[in-house]
């Protein structure tokens, strides 16, 4: 294995993982330790990886060729897929260590565990021999000094710590998608998946909210303070709010919406009001409008906006003023591509399309999927009885919404032909 003797553990959280060819397969998320009966140090046996569809496998060192701070590489291509379950006499070194209370011997000075390092030895075997600590001070306006300590001068780190802090795992996981955040949140305990939600800010939590199971949406907003979650419903969008409010009950609902700024509320509101499996209890209620005197300049300025969704980005709706939903009377949408090939000051007015009938909100689901694969769209105007905008159905919107309730939660299969097929297991 080409690598360091030594490797801090916490720093290759988020490397990626790449297979002998250079294609990546996954991410590291953790690191696997065997205890041990005797008063050796835990054996580190693998790696977790997760790979794409949100699929966490185990990684043996044996079958890794060289670790770094910016890549790890497999030795080979072929993969175990099943889903990594930790075995009892296992330990997760950075969900179960980081930030853990410990004292660092002689003395007993107190201190929170910031990182592990693992180490290997002239026999090839790799073990957890050093822990960084920082003190504790006593004093909120000073840092405690860091020390790097073997592994048996620390006391407090057998067994499962359930006092541990959130900090140092937030820190690990600051940097990852919503998606992934929300995957990783679904591995926690349930104690500790609701602290980590209520440490993130509003806008954070309100992402990853999108992407988790409902019941698990449903009891990290019940965990919160009725104030803040309405802040987090307000940070969402409409129609993931509404499909979030749609499993509570009415009265919970009510005092939810009641507590959110009302301009904020009215669109959720209006998409509560449509009956689930339709355009109106799928859509956006937020798509980009423009008018028709709008040039394709100021088009293209906005669907660069970085908080659209690439699905609301990908198309331009114009209508009559008034420009939010209920718009004026639907005039026909722009796609992102035609844009770019007209003149930056061309009118949208002389280059919408509206040769497709748009939705209405009671179309069912089924007939949604249909008209959308058959003119490949990845988005279409939802109209009232006026010829109003109301919102917008996109592809994301049907797909979380034909998937299976519990999609978010079901194993990943894998692709015929891949280079990742189905080995013994490797722990």
């Amino acid at each position: 294995m080409s690598t360091p003797t030594r490797v801090y553990i916490a720093r290759l959280a988020g490397v990626a993982v790449f297979d002998p060819n250079g294609d990546q397969v996954g991410r590291v998320r953790d690191a696997v330790a065997r205890l041990r009966s005797t008063q050796r140090p835990p054996e580190v046996v693998g790696l977790v990886a997760e790979m794409p569809l949100r699929r966490r496998i185990f990684l043996s060192l044996n079958r890794i060729t060289s670790i770094d701070a910016d890549a790890i590489v497999l030795g080979s291509g072929t993969l175990n897929l099943r889903r990594f379950e930790k075995r009892p006499n296992e330990l997760l070194v950075l969900q179960e260590l980081l930030d853990r209370r410990v004292q660092v011997d002689p003395g007993g000075q107190n201190g929170t565990v910031v990182d592990v390092a693992m180490e290997c030895s002239r026999g090839g075997e790799w073990s957890l021999t050093r822990v960084a600590v920082r003190e504790q001070t006593g004093r909120l306006t000073r840092r405690g000094h860091l020390h790097q300590v073997d592994w048996d001068r620390v006391r407090g780190l057998s067994g499962i710590a359930d006092d541990r802090g959130t900090a140092n795992l937030l820190a690990v996981l600051e940097d990852m998608r919503p998606a992934d955040l929300a995957n990783a949140l679904q591995d926690l305990p349930d104690a500790r998946r609701n602290e980590v939600a209520a440490a993130l800010d509003d806008e954070r939590l309100a992402d990853v909210l999108s992407e988790l199971p409902e019941h698990d949406q449903v009891e990290i907003l019940a965990a919160l303070d009725r104030e803040r979650a309405a802040d987090v419903l307000e940070e969402m969008d409409p129609d993931d709010a509404a499909d979030l409010l749609s499993e509570l009950p009415p009265p919970e609902q009510d005092v939810l919406l009641d507590l959110m700024q009302p301009d904020e509320a009215d669109p959720v509101r209006q998409l509560l009001k449509y009956s689930p499996g339709t355009a109106g209890s799928v859509m956006t209620s937020e798509p980009v409008i423009l008018p028709p005197d709008a040039t394709v300049a100021e088009a293209l300025a906005r669907i660069r906006e970085p908080q659209l969704s690439p699905a609301v980005a990908a198309q331009v709706f114009v209508t009559r003023a008034p420009m939010t939903t209920p718009t004026g009377r639907y005039l026909g949408m722009v796609h992102f591509q035609r844009l770019l090939r007209e003149a930056p000051a061309d009118m949208l007015g002389g280059v919408v399309v509206n040769d497709i009938d748009p939705l209405r909100p009671t179309t069912p689901l089924p007939e949604i999927t249909r008209r959308m694969a058959t003119y490949d769209l990845v988005a279409m105007p939802v109209i009232d009885r006026n010829n109003r905008l109301v919102g917008a159905v996109t592809v994301d919107d049907v797909l979380d919404h034909s998937l299976p309730r519990d999609w978010r939660e079901r194993d990943a299969s894998p692709v015929p032909g891949s280079a990742a097929t189905l080995d013994g297991a490797d722990g």
